[in-house]
């Protein structure tokens, strides 16, 4: 794992084995996320999206606390992974990263609560298969548009995007801020300044 450009954000750039029967890799490892984001991953809920090329799914978000923290890895074929600094006070608020996600390199993207996460499929029946940190709950969920001119997200040239109508009514970076729905910096640093207090969950003995 190595650290993106928007703290609290992670990749993973795992070693693939193949040989004539097809591949295996490890794409998570509770110790190696813990020796290199502090914490343990609090796995409550694993999600699966299939989509055809050009859909766009995000920016989504969850209210902090307690926030929804995502393990995001593409299973089979591509998409377009990025993570989005929507919380005020940041020394990186309005940035965004991007990382292609596909079934060849198999690279993985932690998302840490309070970041807006969205992806674009590059190809057919693009598969993403996420772990959460905490399950899905419609009070708390929230969006932004992927295709605000402010937020100003790169997305593929010549891919027309597929939005549900949810994320395509989602309001702007700045009508969120306006609505108070983003999440604040220090909150989120406080949540995560708990969640690394928590003792290591470790296998009880028998």
């Amino acid at each position: 794992m190595r650290a993106l450009d928007i703290a609290g954000a992670w990749i993973t750039e795992p070693r693939v084995f193949g040989d004539r029967r097809g591949t295996f890799h490890e794409w998570f490892r509770a110790e190696r996320f813990r020796e290199c984001t502090g914490h343990d991953l609090r796995v409550v809920q694993a999600n699966c999206s299939v989509s055809a090329r050009g859909v766009l799914r995000g920016v989504h978000f969850a209210d902090v606390p307690p926030g929804q923290g995502k393990f995001v890895t593409c299973v089979r074929g591509a998409v377009l992974d990025v993570v989005v600094d929507i919380r005020l006070g940041s020394p990186t608020y309005r940035r965004w990263v991007a990382q292609r996600l596909d079934d060849r390199t198999r690279c993985a993207v932690y998302v840490a609560e309070g970041l807006g996460h969205a992806f674009m499929a590059l190809s057919d029946d693009a598969t993403v298969v996420y772990l959460c940190s905490e399950g899905y709950a419609p009070g708390r969920e929230h969006g932004i548009d992927p295709l605000d001119p402010e937020l100003g997200i790169d997305w593929p040239a010549g891919l027309e995007p597929v939005l549900s109508e949810k994320d395509a009514g989602a309001p702007s970076l700045a009508e969120a801020e306006r609505a108070g729905l983003l999440p604040s910096f220090d909150r989120c640093l406080a949540h995560y300044e708990r969640r690394l207090a928590q003792p290591e969950a470790r296998p009880e003995r028998r």
